[in-house]
C-alpha cells in the first residue's frame, strides 16, 4: 500500500505533530455540581445503608444484651442489696457460692431434672418423627397436633399438671390407688417432684423437637433407603443404620439446646410448687439454679450473689457450647467430608450389606 506525503508550498514536508503531555488531552470534564452530589450520594448509599439497616439490631443488643451482661458481671464483684449502695467484695460472692450447700443442691437438682427430662424427651421425639416421616393418612394434622403443647402457655400447662399430680385429689394418685398403689407425695418428696416437673417439660417440648427431627429426616436421600431395602434391611435396621447417622448433627443440636433449656429451667418448678415454688419446695427438693438466683435477688435482696449465680450459669452454658464445638469438629474430621453426597451415601449403603443380615 502506498502512502503519499503532502508537501508544503515550499516543497518541505509538514512539521511533525508534537505529542501532548500526558493527561493534558485526556482530562475528562469535571461533573457539574448536581451530578457530583448525585455520585456522592450514590457512594454513600452503597456503603452506609447496610450499616443503617443493621444498626437497630446492634443498638437493641447493646441496650438489652451487652449492657446487662457487663453490669451483672460488675454486680457479682460487689455486695449489693436492694435500695443500698454497692461495696467492693472481689470474688467473695463466688467463694461463698462454692461453700454454700444451697448452691450445690440447686446445681444437682438442675442436673437431675435436666437428665430425666431431656433423655426421654429426645428419644420420644425421634421415634415420633420417624413415624411422621412415613406416608400416613392425616399426616398434616398430626404434625400440627404434636406442636400444640409447645404453643400452650407454660403457666396454663403447669397448673393443669399440678392438679393432676396433686397428692390428695389428683388424677394420677387416683389411678394409682385403683390399681393398688399407695398415694405418692408428688410435691413434698424429692424424686417424685422432679419426675413430675420432668413430665411437664417432656410434654411441652417433645413435639417441637419431633418437627426438627422430621425436617432433618426428609433431607436424607431416598437412595440410601432403597439400597438398604434391596440388601434386605428391615425398617428398624434402616432407622438405626441410615436415619440416625444421617441426622446426627441435628441430634447433637437438639441435645445442646435442650441442655441449655434445662439449665435455665424456671417457670415449671416455680408454678408447680405453688406458694413454696420459689424455694423449690419446703425442703428445696426441686430448686434449680434459676430459682436460687431469683430467690437471692428478689426475696433476700442479695443482688451481688444473684449476679454471681447468673455468671456461673453463663459459664456452664459456654462449657456446653464448647463441648458442642469439639464434638462437631471431631465428627467432621472423622467423617472426612463425606456427608450426604455421593461418596458418603455409597459408603453407608455399602456398610448396610454387612449389617442387613444381623
Amino acid at each position: 500500500m502506498a502512502t503519499s506525503v503532502r508537501a508544503t508550498s515550499g516543497g518541505s514536508p509538514p512539521p511533525a505533530v508534537q505529542p501532548s503531555p500526558p493527561g493534558a488531552g485526556s482530562r475528562e470534564p469535571r461533573p457539574s455540581g448536581r451530578s457530583g452530589l448525585r455520585s456522592t450520594l450514590y457512594r454513600l448509599d452503597l456503603k452506609a445503608v447496610p450499616y443503617v439497616f443493621l444498626a437497630p439490631f446492634f443498638l437493641t443488643f447493646a441496650a438489652f444484651g451487652l449492657f446487662p451482661l457487663i453490669y451483672t458481671g460488675w454486680l457479682s464483684l460487689h455486695r449489693v442489696e436492694l435500695g443500698g449502695s454497692a461495696r467492693w467484695k472481689g470474688l467473695e460472692n463466688y467463694t461463698s457460692l462454692a461453700g454454700s450447700e444451697f448452691f450445690w443442691n440447686a446445681l444437682a437438682n438442675t442436673f437431675t431434672i435436666g437428665v430425666i427430662s431431656t433423655v426421654p424427651q429426645l428419644l420420644m421425639a425421634l421415634g415420633l418423627a420417624h413415624l411422621l416421616n412415613y406416608q400416613l393418612r392425616g399426616r398434616g394434622f398430626f404434625r400440627v397436633a404434636v406442636l400444640a403443647p409447645y404453643a400452650t402457655s407454660i403457666a396454663a400447662a403447669t397448673l393443669v399438671f399440678a392438679q393432676l399430680f396433686n397428692t390428695d385429689y389428683g388424677l394420677i394418685n387416683t389411678v394409682l390407688g385403683r390399681v393398688g398403689f399407695e398415694p405418692v407425695a408428688w410435691e413434698s418428696s424429692k424424686w417424685p417432684a422432679q419426675i413430675a416437673i420432668s413430665v411437664i417439660v417432656t410434654w411441652r417440648w417433645t413435639g417441637y423437637n419431633a418437627l426438627i427431627y422430621l425436617a432433618a429426616m426428609q433431607a436424607v436421600p431416598q437412595d440410601l433407603y432403597e439400597a438398604a431395602a434391596l440388601d434386605g434391611a428391615s425398617r428398624w435396621r434402616q432407622f438405626l443404620s441410615v436415619t440416625v447417622p444421617s441426622i446426627r448433627p441435628t441430634i447433637l443440636f437438639t441435645v445442646i439446646v435442650s441442655t441449655i433449656g434445662a439449665t435455665q429451667l424456671f417457670g415449671e418448678p416455680m408454678l408447680f410448687g405453688g406458694s413454696v415454688g420459689i424455694s423449690g419446695g419446703s425442703g428445696n427438693q426441686f430448686q434449680t439454679l434459676s430459682l436460687l438466683m431469683y430467690e437471692k435477688g428478689w426475696v433476700t435482696g442479695a443482688l451481688g450473689q444473684a449476679s454471681a449465680i447468673a455468671w456461673v450459669m453463663l459459664l456452664l452454658l459456654l462449657l456446653i457450647g464448647g463441648f458442642q464445638a469439639l464434638v462437631s469438629r471431631s465428627n467432621h474430621s472423622r467423617g472426612g467430608g463425606g456427608g450426604r453426597g455421593g461418596g458418603g451415601g455409597r459408603g453407608r449403603a455399602g456398610r448396610m450389606r454387612t449389617k442387613a443380615g444381623s
